[in-house]
């Protein structure tokens, strides 16, 4: 079950997905969008346009992005509910805090996801010192971001991680027989 605090709840933010994201015309996105641009789509109350129809729009990559609560986090809790359409003034700021805040939640989902697997005890104890730096005991603000930025915790987390390998089970592999088809009998396959 994901932890609370990582799901998405639009109706809590402010659009910054809608703004701070970039995307070139594909099979995901039907058009070209800069970052820091806003959606065509968006219209005034940080609501899409065409959010119910986004597959049928061209705009699956819309549909299948989640950004695991921080947009909610950044305009409640930094921003205190503003919004930049309210205030434009507040726009550079509220995107480049969405895109720290994006990476500190992309973390913590990766740190709870690990936190399922069969941890060493010492394991077990680096995951939660690196769970409570993310997670700031008076809570984020905008220099706290800064200064993740600018740090090491992100590559720290990833290192946590890439030591987990062996407490991943391994996945079943396919099997070989469908792998040789139109293969001459007695030819070796590794």
């Amino acid at each position: 079950m994901l932890d609370p605090m990582l799901r998405a709840d639009c109706a809590r933010c402010a659009a910054l997905c809608c703004v701070y994201l970039a995307f070139d015309r594909s099979e995901l996105f039907a058009i070209d969008k800069a970052s820091g641009e806003p959606c065509p789509h968006l219209v005034s109350d940080c609501r899409c346009a065409i959010h119910a129809e986004l597959n049928r729009c061209g705009f699956g990559g819309c549909a299948r992005y989640d950004c695991l609560g921080a947009g909610q986090h950044v305009v409640q809790h930094l921003f205190g509910g503003r919004s930049w359409q309210e205030n434009p003034v507040l726009t550079r700021s509220m995107l480049e805090a969405f895109r720290a805040m994006r990476r500190v939640h992309e973390l913590l989902h990766l740190l709870h996801m690990a936190g399922r697997l069969p941890l060493t005890t010492a394991q077990a104890v680096a995951h939660d010192e690196l769970r409570s730096r993310l997670l700031p005991a008076h809570g984020w603000t905008l220099e706290l971001l800064a200064d993740f930025e600018c740090g090491t915790l992100s590559a720290e987390v990833r290192q946590f991680l890439s030591t987990l390998r062996d407490c991943v089970p391994p996945q079943r592999r396919p099997d070989t027989v469908s792998s040789r088809q139109g293969v001459p009998e007695g030819t070796a396959m590794e």
